[in-house]
């Protein structure tokens, strides 16, 4: 792995889950990371809830805008993380890959996003712990 990772965080819609692990991925590993984000059918714009409690937490993502998956961005990636997009993510040799099962927050409540929310801090969480060098 590079001395500075790249992890690419792929949903469908590019419009919840990932965006959230983006978020997340950026905020707590301080620019350590390059995070890049991406969607297999992506939508036109980020779900208004996930938004909403990424804002809870301090973080905001008002501002990005759902991508469509390339090749490109697979292959720059260090690390990739797929939640829910089945065989469409194109793979590489070399690559750390990992799926996440999490529910989709599209068309949920606010009471239900938060745990997935909460679950992909966790995550996010545990992989930095694994792909950055413990800092003395």
């Amino acid at each position: 792995m590079s001395a500075k990772p790249t992890v690419l965080f792929v949903c469908v819609h590019n419009a919840g889950r990932s965006q959230m692990a983006a978020g997340f991925m950026k905020e707590l590993s301080g620019g350590a990371v390059d995070v890049l984000s991406a969607g297999s059918e992506p939508k036109d714009q980020i779900n208004p809830i996930a938004i909403e409690v990424m804002g809870e937490e301090g973080i905001d993502i008002a501002d990005e805008v759902p991508k469509i998956l390339t090749t490109d961005a697979v292959k720059e990636s260090d690390v990739v993380i797929t939640m829910g997009c089945g065989d469409t993510c194109p793979i590489f040799p070399g690559k750390r890959y990992e799926d996440w099962e999490l529910t989709d927050p599209a068309g949920r409540p606010i009471d239900e996003v938060r745990p997935i929310r909460d679950e992909i801090k966790q995550r996010v969480q545990n992989l930095l712990a694994e792909i950055l060098p413990a800092t003395v």
